[in-house]
This record gives C-alpha cells, sequence and structure tokens, in this order.
C-alpha cells in the first residue's frame, strides 16, 4: 500500500525522501482509535451521573438532594459529593499509574503491545460497569477502565508521532486528539438515548457500550505494525529499515534511517533514561511535558467534558435540554479539532496555542458574568430561553478553541519535542501530569463549584492567561521540524539554548 504520497520536504531540517503513503494513513487511523477510549469515557461518565435511575441506585443522598424543592437549597451545591466524584475520578488515578509501567512495555516491547494490553483492560472494565450491582462493582470497572487510558494515552501519541512523516506529523498526530473528540460526541448521544430508555437500566447500556471502542483498538493493535524507531531499539536493524522503506514508500530512506540509527545508538547507552532526564541538556523537554499537560487541564475543559450535563443541569437546562446541550458541545468539539488538522501544519503549534488561549480566556470571563448576573450566588433563579442560548453559545466558542489549540496540541508537542533515549520516560511523564490533575479536578470540580460558583469560570480564565505567556516566551515553533532533529529547535532559542549545548 506504499502508494504515492504527498512530498515530505522539512522546514527547520534536513529533506528525506519519500511521501505521505496510503499504508502510513490507514495505520495512523487504526491507531488513533485509541483515542475513543479515552473519549468516551470523558463523555459517558457526565451523562450518566445526571441520570436519576442511577444516581437513585447508586448515590442515593445526591438523588434525596437533587429532589429538594427547597428555596434555601443553593442550586450550585445539589451534586456536592465525593463518593459521586469519585466514580468519575478514580479512572484517571488508575490512569496516572499505570503509565508508568505503560512506559516500560512500550519501550521494551514496542508501542503496539502497550495498546493492545490497554484495549484489553478498557474491555474488561467496560463489561464489569454495565453489570455492576453495587458501588464496588463501579469503581473497579473504573480502575481497569483507567489502566486502559494509561496504556492507550502513553503509547499511541508515540506511536503516531514516529510513523508520520515531518511535514504531516502534527496532522497525523492530531488524529488522536479527533478520536477523543468523537469518543465523546459518541458517548453523548449514547446518554441522549438511553436516558429515553423505560425501567431505568439506560445507564447500564452507557457504561457498557465503552466495550466497543475497547474491540476495536485491541483488535486493532494486532494489524498494526511496530514503529521503525521502536522495531531498531529492540535490536532488529534490518526489520526496521524495510519498515521505514515501506512507510515512507520509496526504498530511497538511507539518510533517514541513518539519523534514525545514529538517535537509537545514542538511546542505548542510556541506562537509565528517568535519571537521564533530570539532566540539564533535557531540562526544555522536562519543562514541556510537565507544564503543558498541567496547564491543558487548568484550561477547565474536563469541567465542561465529563460535567457538561451536570452543569447544564445546575444552571437551569432541563434534562433534555442539559443532555442535549453536551451534544451540541460535543458537535462543536469535533468540528474545531478538525480545523486544528488542517491549520497545525500550515501555520504552527505557536499560532494555535496563543489564538486558542486568548479566545478561551474571552469566553471564559463572558461565561462567568452570564451565569453571575442571571443565577446571582444561589443559582436558584431561572434562565431565560435567550440566556440559556447564550451561555451555551459562548461554552461552544471556549471548547472549540480548546480543540484547536490546547487540545490536541496538548498532547502533539511533548510527543514530537523529545530524543528517542527519554522519550517513553518523557511521555510517561506527560501522560501521568495529565492523568494527575485530571484525577484533581474531576475529583474536586463539584465542591469547587458549590463553593466557587460563577467564580470557577474566572479561576480558569485566569490560568488561560498564565499559560498563554508561556507559550508566547518558552515554547518553540516545531512544526515540519524532523522528530531526530528536534534538539536544534532548542539550540536555537533564546532561553532553552543555554542548556542544550551538548547535543
Amino acid at each position: 500500500m506504499a502508494g504515492g504520497g504527498i512530498a515530505v520536504q522539512s522546514a527547520g531540517g534536513r529533506n528525506y525522501e519519500g511521501g505521505l503513503t496510503g499504508f502510513v494513513i490507514i495505520t495512523c487511523l487504526v491507531a488513533a482509535m485509541g483515542g475513543l477510549l479515552f473519549g468516551y469515557d470523558l463523555g459517558i461518565s457526565g451523562g450518566v451521573t445526571s441520570m436519576e435511575q442511577f444516581l437513585k441506585k447508586f448515590f442515593p443522598s445526591v438523588y434525596k438532594k437533587q429532589h429538594n424543592d427547597s428555596d434555601k437549597e443553593n442550586a450550585y451545591c445539589k451534586f456536592d459529593s465525593q463518593l459521586l466524584t469519585l466514580f468519575t475520578s478514580s479512572l484517571y488515578l488508575a490512569a496516572l499509574i499505570a503509565c508508568f509501567f505503560a512506559s516500560v512495555v512500550t519501550r521494551v516491547y514496542g508501542r503496539k503491545a502497550s495498546m493492545s494490553f490497554g484495549g484489553f483492560a478498557f474491555l474488561v472494565g467496560a463489561i464489569i460497569n454495565g453489570v455492576a450491582s453495587n458501588i464496588i462493582m463501579l469503581i473497579v470497572g473504573r480502575l481497569l477502565l483507567g489502566v486502559g487510558v494509561g496504556f492507550a494515552n502513553q503509547s499511541v501519541p508515540v506511536f503516531l508521532s514516529e510513523m508520520a512523516p515531518a511535514k504531516v506529523r502534527g496532522a497525523l498526530n492530531i488524529g488522536f486528539q479527533m478520536a477523543i473528540t468523537i469518543g465523546i460526541l459518541i458517548a453523548n448521544l449514547v446518554n441522549f438515548g438511553t436516558a429515553k430508555i423505560s425501567g431505568g437500566w439506560g445507564w447500564r447500556v452507557s457504561l457498557a457500550l465503552a466495550a466497543v471502542p475497547a474491540v476495536m483498538m485491541t483488535v486493532g493493535s494486532f494489524l498494526l505494525p511496530d514503529t521503525p524507531n521502536s522495531i531498531l531499539e529492540r535490536g532488529h536493524t534490518l526489520k526496521a529499515r524495510n519498515m521505514l522503506a515501506k512507510i515512507r514508500g520509496t526504498d530511497n530512506v538511507d539518510r533517514e534511517f541513518q539519523d534514525l540509527h545514529e538517535a537509537t545508538e545514542a538511546a542505548k547507552r542510556v541506562e537509565h533514561p528517568w535519571r537521564n532526564i533530570l539532566q540539564q541538556k533535557y531540562r526544555p523537554q522536562l519543562v514541556c511535558c510537565v507544564l503543558i499537560p498541567f496547564f491543558q487541564q487548568l484550561t477547565g475543559i474536563n469541567v465542561i467534558m465529563f460535567y457538561a450535563p451536570v452543569l447544564f443541569k445546575t444552571i437551569g437546562f432541563g434534562d433534555d435540554a442539559s443532555l442535549m446541550s453536551a451534544v451540541i458541545s460535543g458537535g462543536v468539539n469535533v468540528v474545531a479539532t478538525a480545523v486544528s488538522i488542517y491549520c497545525v501544519d500550515k501555520f504552527g503549534r505557536r499560532f494555535l496555542f496563543l489564538q486558542g488561549g486568548m479566545q478561551m480566556f474571552i469566553s471564559q470571563i463572558l461565561v462567568g458574568v452570564m451565569i453571575a448576573l442571571k443565577l446571582g450566588l444561589n443559582g436558584t433563579a431561572k434562565l431565560s430561553k435567550a440566556d440559556a442560548n447564550v451561555i451555551l453559545f459562548l461554552i461552544c466558542l471556549y471548547v472549540a478553541a480548546f480543540a484547536w489549540s490546547w487540545g490536541p496540541l496538548g498532547w502533539l508537542v511533548p510527543s514530537e519535542i523529545c530524543p528517542l533515549e527519554i522519550r517513553s520516560a518523557a511521555q510517561a511523564i506527560n501522560v501521568s501530569v495529565n492523568m494527575l490533575f485530571t484525577f484533581i479536578i474531576a475529583q474536586v470540580f463539584l465542591t469547587v463549584l458549590c463553593h466557587m460558583k460563577f467564580g470557577l469560570f474566572f479561576f480558569f480564565a485566569g490560568f488561560v492567561v498564565i499559560m498563554t505567556i508561556f507559550v508566547f516566551l518558552f515554547v518553540p515553533e516545531t512544526k515540519n521540524v524532523p522528530i531526530e532533529e528536534m534538539g536544534t529547535v532548542w539550540k536555537n532559542h533564546w532561553f532553552w539554548r543555554k542548556y542544550c549545548q551538548d547535543y
């Protein structure tokens, strides 16, 4: 399938022979399906936790609070329950721990082995959640889902970055984020449909259908090849060269293979990647692999993604309206991610980071002001249809900005900036920081909403300002730079070059 494709010419680095082949496109599409695991879970949990029969069975105290008609009841606090948030956040705690084991598996056994294990763990977790009869089964299922997410998020972005030619690496890598957004949209549609099932068992269907993306990833991973980087890293030189020729669609890959071979030999001399990543010359990568996922979560996006129906219900939308609003924001998420795929290798990473940051800041401030003016401190006032539509529009504006900036770039940039010798360790750090703060935000959000109310949007807007300044000053442009030559980017940066003289 190594047919003709898009010629690869790498601005900012060497020009390699070959192009974007059909084989690469198909393998990257299959690998990106790992994003469906993460996306479906992000979307499904918020919808399920807004379903009355689910709350009545597993969280009766929240169900009673929700049906308290007293005017003194603060609407912002109706879903405030640590046990309820543990249902959502436990997955990300498991993913945090799993990604460190996934780092070893990815390095020693290859990227596809890590994807296979992740898909299988997610499948078992989905089955347990679908048949859960008590809160323990529910949490155990969520923990297994977390293991799957940890392995998938560790291996898939690295796989995509290593398979893609430099010229289109951004677009292909964002396929992972596109799969996440599609998973979120599908989950929102599923929730909207299952909420209408009579008998109150629709939540079981929502949770059990997580098995579908799990099967897709597990089966797909067995059909995928491993990357030339991974094959060479495990000592199979001829096989690695043949795979590189296949994915580039040409036998003239000597220059790229030589660079890859040199990078691999350097990586083999590194006995302790976790210790090495702390060296001064890797300081730029370490800082970015910590701060980019940290800032990604402090945009507040997961407040919208996995609590969208709960949030919409809290601010005055009805049951069906809250689920439909989540579907609408999920659709905007998919479309805006498609915009990112087109723009990321055309306009660059920095442009999308900066533009998205400004748009997120403006929309979050306006949402906070609208909720403050219309709902007040107790949130007991009723929203007019016009006010509800304005808030939904502003949230969609915010979601769109995230979806073409911090959403995909939060995974793309950390996966492409690291040399092979620290790549698995760096990706583990990236995923673990992401999962740690996803867990923290998921666990405390409903309590913080109860106490900060509309001020929560101003809180996240403040962090958006900080992260936009960070990108402007410290994140260099990486579009079109071959992944094995990324060191030149840091050497030429006004701040980081003092750390990178040993490259």
